[in-house]
């Protein structure tokens, strides 16, 4: 992979040889600096991940592509901070949006597991990976050696399980891209939130072990007599700020249907 510029302090402007990150403007602690928005390619583009409805950010990814070319606009999931703003995009810039989800569509072609889309000489493969969402995919782009994960794997912290999501398709997927970090030589992730990943296969490792340790820490809560989702966000996510506890406790909740599934 050809250099990987990380901006200090901010993922906006990050790229590889073909992919460059345009960061929306909705910081939160769910969304970390904001929507990360890739543009793959030079003359002949692809953009994943419009992000938001906020005019302000698509009209500076719109002014950014002026002259050149965008072929499909490629969404990871359909959660809002990242699909939001698709359709409004889809009109600056004349593009067909492609989900796996048919309501997020925008023209005729759907996008699912094994598709693989062009833009001029780059090309981009599609991984079903769901589990944050029922809907998530990730995009190799072999060019680069990087694999964009959409909320399947952040820049920071770890993925909550979203309440169109589920723990056991989630493990599955982290497996499947952990084994795919190792066949492919992947070299960096490009996450939808955060700065870029340069250790694909200790991130996805440490994913594993964090999602079996949180595993080990609600049976043990349950043990302690723990009742419901939020006595153990209580006990299991103590350390962790409660404004995050309303997303804490839904993964708490997948981990419990898991867990009451084995």
């Amino acid at each position: 992979m050809s250099g990987l510029h990380i901006p200090a302090g901010s993922p906006d402007g990050s790229r590889t040889a073909h992919a460059e990150n345009l960061l929306a403007p909705n910081p939160s602690p769910m969304t970390l600096d904001g929507t990360n928005t890739w543009i793959i390619g030079e003359q002949d583009t692809i953009v994943i991940d419009p992000g938001p409805d906020d005019e302000r950010h698509l009209r500076r990814v719109a002014d950014h592509l002026a002259g050149r070319r965008v072929s499909r606009i490629l969404l990871t999931h359909g959660h809002h901070d990242h699909s939001g703003g698709a359709k409004r995009f889809a009109e600056l810039v004349g593009a067909p949006v492609r989900a796996l989800d048919p309501k997020h569509r925008l023209g005729d072609e759907g996008l699912g597991d094994g598709d693989v889309v062009r833009a001029g000489d780059v090309e981009v493969r599609v991984y079903g990976t769901p589990g944050h969402s029922f809907d998530s995919l990730c995009f190799w782009l072999p060019q680069d050696e990087a694999m964009l994960t959409g909320d399947t794997v952040l820049g920071r912290g770890t993925t909550v399980i979203a309440h169109d999501g589920d723990l056991a398709d989630y493990l599955r997927s982290l497996d499947r891209l952990r084994t795919m970090a190792e066949e492919l030589g992947v070299a960096a992730l490009l996450p939808g939130h955060g700065p870029v990943l340069a250790d694909p296969i200790g991130v996805l490792d440490g994913y594993l072990a964090h999602r079996r340790q949180r595993l080990d820490q609600i049976r043990a809560a349950l043990r302690q007599g723990a009742k419901t989702p939020r006595q153990i966000v209580e006990i299991v996510y103590s350390d962790v700020d409660t404004s995050l506890w309303p997303a804490a406790e839904m993964s708490v909740r997948a981990q419990l249907d898991y867990l009451e599934r084995l």
